[in-house]
């Protein structure tokens, strides 16, 4: 059975548990919670978007990182955002509702900053901890193969419990696996270039990672954590949204969904394979 027939299968599986009803009750999420400041989240989303578009969470000024005990590596290049250039109202001016002492922002001027991964020495509060979670993820291996940054943030303070950044970066803000591998599936979507483009969460990008998430841990044998309860809800609500039949829409994806998780199985494959070899010899 090659890993598409493999991928089908367990698909089939878990559609029936829909098509039936026999679906447990979603899984809680168990969320991340920082214990340390990261000044980008505060950033514009213009700002953020640079950021992890380059493949960065957490990103910095040279004298910011400097602060928290960390240098910037020799040869790393900077990349550049955006920073309002402001002045101090020195009186009232009824007509654009400011008073005197308010900050105007009057332009914008370029700011040089770097990512965490571009840094290093002391490591930040709790990060030790982050760093063994993400070990322990199954199938990081891949994900640092195709060159995607892994990082966590605090899923309670967001509206989301993870990203898929075409930078190449993935966000995680609960430590739910059936998260990270909705988050694997949109980057092997992603990778095959049938990702949807356009803004917002679109429909078929939304089943295909959920759906996929739950097909892909089912064939890593992790039949609890693929939370067939909280792919179907997850599912359903979109499905709602746009007035569409759940079976229906799902079944036109399976194809695609099987494709995705065939993919990163392969490579989960070839890396071992290519791993093997080098032991061997």
């Amino acid at each position: 059975m090659d890993f598409k027939d493999k991928a089908q299968a367990a698909a089939q599986v878990i559609l029936d548990a829909f098509e039936q009803g026999t679906i447990p009750q979603a899984l809680a999420q168990v969320f991340i919670h920082r214990t340390h400041d990261v000044p980008a989240r505060r950033w514009s989303f213009t700002n953020r978007l640079i950021a992890s578009l380059h493949g960065h969470f957490d990103a910095r000024g040279f004298r910011q990182w400097k602060a928290v005990g960390r240098y910037v590596k020799a040869g790393q290049r900077a990349f550049h955002i955006l920073v309002p250039r402001t002045i101090i109202a020195k009186e009232d001016d009824a007509e654009r509702g400011v008073k005197v002492g308010d900050s105007i922002v009057i332009g914008f001027l370029s700011a040089a900053v770097f990512g965490y991964s571009q840094t290093d020495g002391a490591p930040l509060p709790g990060e030790e901890e982050e760093a063994r979670f993400i070990e322990s993820l199954p199938l990081i291996e891949v994900a640092r193969s195709w060159q995607i940054e892994v990082v966590t943030y605090s899923g309670a303070d967001s509206g989301a419990l993870g990203y898929f950044c075409p930078g190449g970066q993935i966000g995680l803000g609960v430590r739910n696996p059936s998260t990270w591998a909705h988050e694997m599936v949109h980057a092997a979507d992603h990778r095959l270039a049938t990702l949807s483009r356009g803004g917002g969460q679109k429909l078929d990008n939304e089943i295909v990672a959920e759906f996929g998430g739950a097909v892909l841990l089912e064939c890593l044998g992790l039949s609890t954590e693929s939370d067939r309860g909280g792919a179907f809800g997850y599912i359903q609500s979109y499905c709602r949204q746009h007035d569409r039949s759940l079976m229906s829409a799902v079944t036109e994806l399976v194809d695609r969904t099987c494709k995705c998780v065939a993919l990163i199985l392969q490579t989960a494959d070839d890396l071992k394979t290519s791993t093997d070899g080098q032991r061997v010899a």
